[in-house]
């Protein structure tokens, strides 16, 4: 009986040691599925903002167009008539742009133009002197 006994023990140790590295085994697969997991949403988060960020960059190049569009409209506007003050609003593609061509005096005109694409808005201050038969343009420069 005793040798009985004895087996008896020693079989319970081993299926205690063979359930114990089972749960090892267990558990490290959940371990490593945890860290896949973790750096699939991370590789999609990277992408997803990439993305966005390439969005929002097209966004500003077309917002940046039409307000040139604009600026390039408002001096064909004073070309037309040297007289020319006023607003103006244009649609295009898959935005807009507005345009103010003011008279600060003489024969200095300012020229404020917006382009807007989605919530991307860019804008330009142009300023320009009417000659008698030509336009000259004295500043171009991108304002916030």
């Amino acid at each position: 009986m005793m040798s009985y006994s004895h087996d008896n023990s020693r079989a319970s140790r081993r299926r205690s040691q063979g359930q114990q590295a089972g749960y090892i085994a267990l558990l490290a697969v959940l371990i490593m599925g945890a860290a896949s997991l973790a750096t699939a949403l991370a590789l999609l988060t990277t992408g997803t903002d990439s993305q966005r960020s390439t969005l929002v960059t097209q966004q500003s190049v077309q917002a940046q167009s039409l307000a040139s569009a604009c600026a390039e409209e408002a001096l064909q506007q004073m070309h037309d008539n040297t007289a020319f003050t006023g607003t103006n609003t244009l649609t295009l593609g898959q935005g807009g742009c507005s345009y103010t061509v003011a008279n600060p005096g003489g024969s200095s005109r300012t020229i404020t133009t917006t382009g807007t694409v989605g919530n991307v808005v860019r804008k330009l201050t142009i300023s320009a002197t009417i000659g008698a038969s030509s336009i000259s343009i004295t500043s171009w420069q991108e304002t916030s």
